[in-house]
């Protein structure tokens, strides 16, 4: 039986209001890919991200300018060729390697050559607030063991120190989202070192980062906006000291194991990072992160409703994905 492709559009609710530099939101938009086959049928999720010009629509046409070659049997290698990096890509892959699991029977992350996956304690997300606000997020979640805190603005001094003494036996990461400017991030960097944080998040904008070959690293620095796909590494040697990796970005799990393995043999240490996403966006990154310094997959705990079956979470520890849900 020929394939059959569907990409449909779908929203769930955040919890809240999820905000970070460059604006909030308060629903999750995510477009989901299936590809049927001979009675088996593989699922991809993906998040557009108007950082990188995506929308709905555009991700959605990207996949269906690519639909007669996906039905005719594009393998995941050639879509590394046939489509770009991004969103799309990363459904389309995905949803190829769920099928490939299920056809076979065989678990993806066997496919991997990879050991049975394990447990993985993820970060969870702090929106972006003052610095009050900030206090009472890290307060209400200080019994998480790694706090992943939005700032990229002004006062973010004011916003570490509440959040480090709100929250004082957790690790924290910061995350500027290219917020940060080449006036302050050496006053900056010297207080989260100073207030004991862990890692830095992509301080300042992506190709405006050259001060960072110059200038001490009293916390580590970690590439987001900066590094999409294994190409974009070796530029970034110097500059950063850890580099996020997110499948929305490389554009797919296949694109997203060479960029990890890559970035490995050059020194990187290594985030596995995530959009706002449900759990099926989730699922092939935990098998990404098994040997990752940092994790941060809480995109369904930032929900206030997933798909289900989701994945399973206790706390801040999310368990490999069931074949239910993917792979």
């Amino acid at each position: 039986m020929p394939r059959v492709l569907s990409v449909v559009s779908e929203s769930f609710p955040i919890a809240g209001t999820f905000t970070i530099s460059r604006g909030s939101k308060t629903e999750a938009e995510v477009i989901l890919c299936t590809i049927a086959e001979s009675g088996q049928l593989g699922r991809g999720e993906c998040v557009p991200y108007k950082r990188y010009g995506e929308t709905m629509g555009s991700v959605a046409a990207t996949i269906e300018q690519a639909r007669a070659a996906i039905e005719a049997g594009a393998s995941r290698a050639q879509l590394l060729t046939l489509m770009p990096a991004g969103a799309a890509r990363n459904a389309v892959d995905c949803a190829l390697w769920d099928l490939e699991a299920k056809q076979s029977g065989k678990r993806a992350w066997r496919s991997l050559g990879a050991t049975e996956p394990h447990a993985l304690e993820t970060a969870y997300t702090l929106s972006l607030g003052t610095p009050e606000a900030m206090s009472a997020q890290a307060r209400a979640n200080a019994h998480r063991p790694l706090l992943k805190v939005k700032i990229g603005g002004d006062n973010d001094i004011a916003r570490i120190r509440a959040v480090t003494e709100s929250a004082p036996h957790s690790r924290i990461i910061l995350d500027a989202n290219e917020g940060w400017t080449d006036a302050n991030i050496e006053e900056n960097l010297a207080a989260a070192a100073a207030l004991g944080i862990a890692l830095i998040e992509q301080p300042l904008p992506a190709g405006a980062d050259r001060i960072l070959a110059r200038i001490a690293h009293p916390v580590p620095i970690c590439a987001d906006e900066s590094v999409h796909g294994a190409a974009d590494l070796d530029r970034l040697k110097g500059l950063y000291d850890a580099v996020n990796i997110k499948l929305d970005k490389s554009g797919g799990l296949t694109a997203a194991l060479e960029l990890r393995d890559r970035a490995r043999e050059l020194g990187f240490q290594v985030m596995v990072g995530c959009m706002v996403g449900t759990s099926l966006a989730m699922a092939p990154a935990v098998l990404l992160a098994q040997d990752a310094e940092y994790v941060d997959l809480d995109g369904p705990l930032l929900l206030a409703r997933d798909r289900a079956p989701g994945l399973i979470y206790e706390g801040s520890v999310v368990s490999p994905p069931l074949p239910e849900l993917w792979g």
